[in-house]
């Protein structure tokens, strides 16, 4: 009997040995479902969330997760800010633009190291078109009013001393309905995402007038390459109250940003859902060629990053005071490390 309880011991030991890390971790969590918030999912700004989703990684961490998909980001921040998600996919910038109205909001994984959003006008209008000056009056497609998007035609705006209200703002999302506006005529320019400005481009529709999706563009139009883009973020008492769980997203998060780093564009054509093509799999794929610079290669902030992100808000946005703004908050690079140490090899 004794013999017998010795081996009994010695398989289980050997079983628990063998099990994945995810099944093991699993109890650890203190959350085992998420909602995730995110704001037009099928661009390429959200590819590393699509990646990891689609190839298991969040299940491999002993995650349910589920994704909400809205039509921007501004959106998406307020399904987490009214509580009917846990977690937001989306831009970084707001860790920052939040604060002064008391949410408190930290970045965990870094997606994108370039903002990846490019503006162009529409083929009949850009004749008429030499510098920021001559938005006023247009019609803007934007991904939602507040989004990134938004905020990179506020931007634009600011250079030749114009607001806002110099121009008007329309929702558009991030898929087709986008390229029908544009086609359509409803609007004369629009601030979006890949796949739909190379797709507009590749027609001829648009010429670009400020283009994110490289470290050469990115630093034409801000005067610097660095700068954050999307990210998941979510309320620090969440961050602080469930961190086992911030871990484990973060985890498969970075598997998914090292996936990038090796697949082909087939690769990633196959994985994706096939409705991201927007039946066009040659313009998708040209789309990923002109956008794959811009993933982060590892998930990290860095504060050179935060810095210029907090110039650029401010330049146009008042509420934004950068001696009030606590940037230390905003982001948290230790959950990335545990990943890279476990993932990268």
């Amino acid at each position: 009997m004794k013999l017998f309880r010795m081996i009994a011991l010695a398989a289980c030991a050997t079983l628990a040995a063998a099990l994945p890390f995810a099944a093991q971790a699993q109890a650890k969590l203190e959350k085992s479902k998420v909602s995730i918030a995110v704001g037009g999912k099928a661009g390429f700004y959200y590819l590393p969330l699509t990646i990891a989703e689609r190839l298991g990684y969040f299940k491999d961490e002993g995650l349910e997760v589920e994704i909400s998909d809205f039509e921007g980001g501004s959106k998406a921040l307020q399904a987490v800010v009214g509580g009917s998600a846990d977690v937001v996919s989306g831009a970084w910038e707001n860790t920052i633009d939040q604060q002064p109205k008391g949410l408190n909001m930290q970045g965990f994984v870094l997606q994108g190291r370039y903002p990846a959003i490019s503006m162009g006008i529409a083929k009949s209008k850009a004749a008429g078109y030499k510098s920021p000056k001559d938005l006023r009056g247009m019609k803007i497609g934007v991904s939602a009013p507040g989004s990134s998007t938004n905020r990179l035609v506020l931007h634009m705006l600011a250079k030749d001393g114009l607001k806002g209200d110099d121009v008007s703002i329309i929702g558009v999302g991030t898929a087709a309905g986008a390229i029908a506006a544009l086609e359509s005529g409803n609007i004369d320019a629009i601030s979006n995402v890949d796949p739909v400005i190379t797709m507009l481009e590749s027609k001829g529709d648009i010429v670009v007038i400020a283009d994110t999706r490289t470290a050469k563009g990115t630093a034409a139009v801000f005067g610097s390459a660095d700068m954050p883009a999307a990210a998941l973020y979510a309320p620090i008492d969440f961050v602080k109250k469930n961190p086992n769980t911030v871990q484990a997203l973060t985890n498969a998060m970075v598997r998914a940003l090292l996936w990038l780093q090796k697949a082909t564009p087939d690769q990633i054509a196959a994985t994706v859902p096939p409705e991201y093509l927007l039946g066009d799999k040659a313009g998708y794929l040209a789309s990923y060629n002109k956008v794959k610079d811009a993933f982060s290669p590892d998930g990290k902030f860095n504060k050179e990053g935060a810095e210029n992100t907090l110039k650029y808000l401010a330049a146009f946005n008042p509420a934004v005071k950068p001696a009030a703004i606590n940037l230390t908050q905003t982001f948290d690079n230790s959950y990335v490390d545990k990943a890279l140490a476990k993932y990268k090899r």
